[in-house]
């Protein structure tokens, strides 16, 4: 968005042209950019060419927008400077995505309180500067993934930290960039450490001040935090007392005092907050906030709380009907009684100095340990972290007929989903704007409708020869023994390091004494998702020999004993796009999976940057040495609102750049002969198959799986 324009300035009726080509398509007898363009004439040329391009910019994504635009920005040009005025007109745009035009036109008018904020453009951050670092180091903490975000206050309502869109306070960037993180941390401490736990909405609301006993709870609740981080975090810690404002919340009087030093004591919960607040409540002395504290907003957090708990306990039920069934066949050796709906569990406390209270829950069914499937695993420590353990009623199976309505249904058009609805949103990258989208996609998981035919039987038979082959491959693969390198004994030399020891002797350096091979076996510790094309253009027999080659790689990996799971995606428009699940982590192989590959049909379309992102937020959550996304296609991005050519191949991008920060090693394999086209600038020039004739597909993919994770 540089200018372009001469430096000569334009006059109203040129100006007028211009802006009418670029918005033609929203003006009426009634519209008119005239006013703009007369105003614009009094303006030098780098200011109207700054102008131009930016409608130009705009109207790629929403003429109507660039047609208010016109209207209402032109004051903006006195306001903000060259320097910053990119950085505005994508602020426009992210409340654009967010909510519209017309908040859009409110932002506008209020550009004299934007160009206050960021007055110090030189050392000031915004929040889009850090997200990419915050965000993996926020998930790399306990507990459950919270989401990064900018809202107009600084808080947390436990599955979302929200952050300001810039901070300037100080002076030298690396401070501002210090107290962003600060901020997340502290907004991640309350949840980790309980804050939320003591019904807070309903105790501030019995003072005659509600909004003071909430500050003073905050206060107090801070410098509780500030204790658990110097213990837990110490690293953090100090970086708070180099802002100079860890523990300035305290004032320095008596009863003050007294609660610190309280709050401080290891063991500390916000149950003792709230009875020091009734003693300080009276005081008549109202601390200040401190730099990283933010606010509590108990109206809304308790909200989000209580819709992820009815959603855990849904999904827990689910769960734990599977484990229920699952324990039942490994002690009997034969279909459950049918008795699944009545099992009910209980959990135990075992010490663990990771988590806060010193435990982590173990679950118990029958009155014998059950090692649950990492997704039941993380919904329990999740309720921990709500509740304290796991409520005793949130430990009854699903039965029959029991949480089974389709959550992914009913979304509102055009409307932001609630945590209820079943969507997941996630933001959209867009290369023209060179920014994220704000919450732009839409992302819903549904199973995949079964169907008992005989696709599963007759595959199997079709491939019988080739999958003697595999059973080989597979079981020789499983107990091969792997050559560990530069080891101190062994049983043969290392030449290379016996070579480099050599070099290194004739520079008069010290030698190593790892200079052996040894041969051991390696325990395999892989975490696979598979993502499986499901667009319409897999119509016909493309569809039948991607079902196939998932039968046969489900019977060898069966053999391999690797994690994996199996989704398919497809598409229709950023509000709608589906995962549908075909076989989860921890699911067991069965007659019910089999029958949701053999139910895989074409869908919509190929929208894949959603889906990639959400599948990686799933892989990230297990613990894994080596965690593989891969994804079956049979063609590049596309979807009817324009997920198409450039833009969807440049969101998939960098989707899979995303699941490489996480740690994820994304692999494709395509039936697209047009994938040498587009493939290497997606996954990179070794992160790619292409199988240029589709029947060879189910020969080739148990083969293709078993080279990647050598």
């Amino acid at each position: 968005m540089a200018p372009t324009e001469s430096e000569s300035p334009l006059a109203a009726d040129a100006l007028e042209g211009r802006l009418e080509s670029l918005v033609d398509r929203v003006l009426t007898v009634r519209r008119s950019v005239e006013a703009p363009a007369r105003a614009l004439a009094g303006l030098p040329g780098t200011h109207q060419g700054r102008f131009l391009d930016s409608v130009e910019f705009i109207a790629t994504t929403s003429v109507e927008l660039a047609y208010n635009f016109c209207m209402f920005a032109v004051p903006a040009l006195d306001v903000i400077g060259e320097a910053q005025w990119q950085d505005w007109v994508l602020h426009l745009m992210d409340i654009y995505d967010e909510s519209g035009v017309l908040q859009c036109i409110v932002a506008m008018q209020k550009v004299k309180e934007y160009a206050a904020v960021h007055r110090h453009s030189d050392t000031a951050i915004p929040f889009e500067e850090v997200a990419r670092v915050l965000q993996p180091f926020v998930c790399g903490l306990n507990g459950r993934g919270l989401r990064l975000a900018t809202g107009e206050h600084t808080y947390t309502d436990t599955e979302t930290i929200y952050l300001p869109a810039c901070v300037d306070r100080f002076r030298r960037r690396e401070d501002n960039y210090r107290l962003y993180k600060a901020m997340a941390v502290h907004l991640w401490a309350q949840a980790w450490f309980g804050t939320w736990r003591a019904g807070i909405g309903g105790l501030v609301g019995a003072y005659p001040q509600p909004a003071k006993a909430t500050h003073l709870l905050h206060v107090l609740e801070t410098l509780r935090l500030d204790a658990c981080l110097a213990r837990e975090l110490p690293g953090i810690h100090r970086e708070l007392q180099q802002l100079g404002t860890a523990g300035d919340g305290c004032p320095d009087t008596a009863p003050w005092q007294m609660a610190r030093r309280r709050l401080e004591v290891p063991g500390a919960s916000v149950r003792d907050s709230a009875e020091l607040l009734a003693r300080l409540y009276d005081e008549g002395l109202v601390p200040d906030a401190v730099s990283y504290q933010g606010v509590l907003l108990p109206e809304q957090t308790e909200a989000a709380m209580a819709l992820r708990q009815r959603r855990e306990a849904q999904v827990l039920g689910e769960a734990l009907a599977l484990v229920a069934e699952e324990h039942a066949l490994g002690r009997a050796g034969a279909e459950p009684d049918g008795d699944v709906d009545t099992q009910r569990f209980e959990t135990r406390k075992i010490p663990d100095g990771e988590w806060p209270e010193g435990f982590r829950v173990e679950l118990h069914l029958a009155g014998e340990p059950v090692l649950p499937p990492q997704d039941v695993q993380q919904l329990m420590e999740s309720m921990v972290q709500d509740f304290g353990d796991v409520p005793d009623e949130y430990l009854e199976a699903a039965g029959h007929g029991r949480y089974r309505a389709d959550r992914g249904r009913g979304a509102r058009e055009g409307a932001a989903p609630d945590v209820d609805d079943g969507a997941h949103v996630y933001d959209e990258w867009d290369y023209i704007r060179q920014h994220y989208r704000k919450e732009w996609c839409l992302v819903r998981e549904r199973d995949v409708r079964p169907v008992r035919d005989d696709f599963v039987r007759q595959t199997l038979e079709k491939y019988r020869g080739l999958l003697k082959h595999l059973y080989r491959t597979f079981e020789a693969l499983r107990g091969e023994d792997r050559k560990t390198k530069r080891q101190p004994f062994g049983d043969d030399i290392d030449i290379d390091a016996v070579v480099e020891s050599y070099v290194d002797r004739r520079a008069g350096l010290e030698i190593s004494d790892r200079l052996f091979t040894r041969r051991r076996r390696d325990e395999r510790n892989i975490a696979v998702m598979f993502m499986v094309d499901m667009s319409g253009s897999t119509k016909g027999w493309i569809n039948d020999v991607e079902r196939e080659a998932l039968v046969l790689l489900c019977e060898a990996l069966e053999i391999l004993g690797d994690r994996y799971a199996i989704y398919g995606f497809s598409g229709f428009t950023h509000k709608r796009c589906e995962l549908l699940r075909i076989k989860r982590f921890g699911e067991p192989y069965n007659d019910q999976v089999r029958a949701r590959i053999s139910g895989i049909r074409p869908q919509d379309y190929t929208r894949m940057g959603g889906a990639i992102r959400h599948l990686s937020r799933v892989l990230d959550r297990l613990e894994a040495r080596t965690k593989l996304l891969i994804t079956l296609s049979d063609g590049r991005p596309d979807d009817q609102d324009g997920y198409r050519g450039a833009y969807g191949i440049e969101d998939t991008r960098q989707a899979l750049l995303e699941a490489r920060y996480r740690g994820i090693h994304p692999f494709c394999i395509t039936i697209d002969d047009e994938a040498l086209e587009y493939l290497p600038h997606m996954y990179g020039p070794a992160a790619f198959t292409l199988v240029s004739q589709v029947d060879r597909l189910p020969y080739k993919v148990s083969d293709i799986y078993r080279r990647i994770t050598l």
